[in-house]
């Protein structure tokens, strides 16, 4: 793998950070600006909303110039909304300085996409996506706790401040070693529009939003959930989402390595398993032992589906990639927002803390139905994605093999 892998995860890792840590020092920035637990929350809300609009904005920006400087910007906004954030004398401005942050995210993923299946052979690209997302998944291991406890112990605008840095880290190597590659030919937005025409392309972004929309149905009341259910301490929480992070790490690279070999069986599989593991979440959530082992099983089978998925999109929009690429980052938030709202319903219902994981069970479930459905339409044009989007790559050379 390509050292300019290394620069894109180090930026990944900087972008997870900001996105999760705000959740652990809620109360502290609340307390200091004297606002509520919810009004403070408009500061998640807000970041994802962001992410959301950002990512095809962002993308069409940037259609003009090349990716390696069209990341290196995207980086730059990076750290100005987190220096915002560090700076920010008064809420109102915290949050435009979280919304700045968040409309480098989904273009910078999507974007980063396709820089990465760029830079490596037709069969590795799914490990390369895989590689850049490892920077997002280490982030819920080492950076949310380690920038969480800074934050509770130096205040929380020192986390900003240092999450600004991992952002400088992240620019100075993609411009140290992300080589420039020169846009494609003959591709300008119109083309980028009209691939987003392509059934394929739409019904792997509702994959994604289902699929993973099942996994934070779970992990979005996971503190309730493992303290009033599961009997842990409000002190675990922590540690939980540590296992969590680990297993996401390591889904993340087994998909990566087994998309590159059979794609659409690998998302069957890990659609499959993630739906039968939520819906036995609303038993194992009983014990401490199983509820921990059940957390790490969610993690890695959820995000064993992101580089099939990503690496899906890019091959189905193979002739103008980029602005789906960033669309289907935006697709992972809508299944946050969306998930993390029905759990919210059933919770309020009275149907209890463990009820998110049945509609978990069941997003995920629909996410594996339309994967069938999406190979049953493939089989029936008679034109496997893999075999268009070599013939296409055949007929225009991509960048690294020039």
């Amino acid at each position: 793998m390509p050292l300019a892998l290394l620069a894109l995860a180090i930026g990944a890792f900087g972008i997870g950070t900001t996105e999760f840590v705000i959740m652990g020092l809620l109360p502290e920035v609340a307390h200091d600006f004297g606002v509520s637990i919810p009004t403070a929350g408009l500061l998640v809300t807000g970041y994802a909303l962001g992410v959301m609009f950002g990512a095809p904005l962002m993308t069409v920006l940037g259609t003009k110039i090349s990716r390696k400087r069209m990341l290196m910007l995207l980086m730059g906004l990076f750290i100005a909304g987190n220096v915002l954030s560090a700076l920010a004398p008064a809420f109102s401005v915290m949050l435009i300085g979280r919304v700045v942050a968040s409309l480098a995210h989904g273009a910078f993923f999507g974007i980063g996409s396709v820089v990465a299946a760029e830079l490596v052979a037709p069969h590795k690209r799914a490990g390369a996506i895989a590689m850049m997302f490892t920077g997002l998944t280490v982030a819920n291991v080492v950076g949310v706790p380690l920038g969480t406890l800074i934050g509770q112990s130096a205040g929380w605008r020192v986390t900003f401040a240092v999450v600004a840095g991992l952002g400088v880290v992240g620019l100075a190597g993609i411009a140290k070693l992300v080589p420039d590659l020169p846009r494609p030919e003959g591709v300008h937005l119109r083309h980028e529009l009209a691939a987003l025409k392509n059934a394929q392309v739409l019904l792997a972004m509702a994959m994604t939003v289902l699929g993973f929309g099942g996994v934070f149905a779970a992990v979005t009341y996971i503190a309730p959930m493992m303290t009033r259910v599961a009997g842990f301490s409000d002190g675990s929480v922590t540690w939980l989402l540590v296992l969590f992070g680990l297993g996401m790490v390591a889904g993340n690279l087994i998909g990566g390595r087994f998309a590159d070999r059979a794609l659409m069986p690998m998302l069957y599989v890990s659609l499959s398993a993630l739906a039968v593991v939520l819906a036995l979440f609303t038993l194992t959530a009983h014990s401490r032992v199983t509820a921990a082992v059940t957390i790490v099983l969610i993690g890695a089978l959820g995000f064993a589906t992101v580089p099939p998925l990503q690496k899906r999109v890019l091959d189905q929009a193979h002739g103008a990639p980029t602005l789906a690429s960033a669309l289907n980052i935006g697709a992972f938030n809508l299944g946050n927002a969306l998930s993390a709202w029905l759990g919210g319903l059933v919770i309020a219902a009275g149907f209890g803390y463990t009820a998110p994981n049945w509609v978990g069970a069941a997003l995920a479930a629909g996410a594996l139905v339309l994967a069938v459905l999406s190979a049953a339409l493939e089989r029936r044009a008679g034109a496997p994605s893999a075999v268009v989007a070599s013939a296409a790559r055949a007929e225009q050379p991509i960048a690294v093999q020039q």
